[in-house]
């Protein structure tokens, strides 16, 4: 069931830390990956570090600009000829975005926020209706949306990313119903929700750059996680394996938590 020989799938945030793992994975079951980057150069550096039985490529590409994705479409068809998989992991805060001392919620700037909540939930959408066509054409594909524990459980200060990755939670369930009845029951839509991984993005919040000790949000996050650990890259695959192969083919409309039972912790 985890064979992927001849399947293919496109991946957003593929040049991200826990995309990275996912491209590798799927290539070592055989999955032929379309990364799409907005920056070829930046993608390309990944190739060296994937290898497998299938294939890997870069297809350039932005979440938020149709036109590129139609492109994208484009690209992957002429390599690969299908499309069965779709993976948005494309996604991220801005520090603007994010209550501090000197950055109160009545002053967090309008812009910021809408640049978190167009990479999030617009960055997801358009890539699921482009891609996602293309599947619905074939009658069946499987697409999984990347949410985030901040979503179940609204984390202090990250207010534009925690309500646009509940956005994502609600939109994965309407559009698991809307393609099966509409268009197939092959076609299936799930998330994953991740706990707390250190990625480029959160380091800097979650431990100290010079001395890698815990910040004090960070303690605060081991605390609260009964496993009493960050999450590795490779802890999302089974998830993701399952989710994106036939081993689910019963399973659409589902958010599945990775995140070491922080979301089963009540503080006590």
């Amino acid at each position: 069931m985890y064979d992927f020989t001849g399947r293919s799938v496109v991946i957003t945030g593929g040049t991200g830390i826990l995309c990275r793992a996912m491209a590798k994975a799927l290539v070592g079951c055989g999955a032929n990956v379309a990364i799409l980057a907005r920056s070829q150069e930046k993608g390309e550096a990944l190739l060296a570090d994937i290898e497998g039985p299938g294939r890997a490529i870069i297809v350039q590409g932005d979440v938020l600009q149709a036109d590129t994705l139609q492109g994208a479409v484009k690209t992957v068809l002429e390599e690969f000829g299908r499309i069965d998989g779709l993976i948005n992991g494309a996604g991220g805060n801005s520090p603007e975005a994010t209550t501090r001392p000197d950055l109160t919620f009545f002053n967090l700037p309008e812009a910021a926020l809408r640049y978190v909540f167009d990479l999030n939930m617009l960055g997801t959408i358009l890539p699921c209706q482009i891609f996602g066509r293309q599947m619905a054409e074939q009658g069946e594909g499987v697409i999984l949306n990347v949410s985030s524990m901040s979503a179940m459980r609204p984390l202090t200060r990250v207010i534009g990313y925690s309500a646009a990755k509940a956005g994502i939670n609600n939109f994965t369930q309407w559009l698991a119903v809307h393609l099966a009845q509409q268009y197939s029951p092959r076609l299936r839509v799930n998330a994953i929700a991740p706990g707390f991984f250190l990625t480029e993005q959160n380091r800097s919040l979650l431990t100290d750059p010079p001395t890698g000790e815990l910040t004090a949000r960070g303690q605060s996050i081991i605390a609260h996680t009964p496993m009493g650990r960050f999450g590795d890259p490779e802890d999302l695959l089974g998830a993701v394996l399952w989710l994106m192969s036939p081993a689910s083919e019963f399973v659409t409309g589902i958010v599945v938590p990775v995140d070491g039972g922080f979301s089963a912790f009540g503080g006590v």
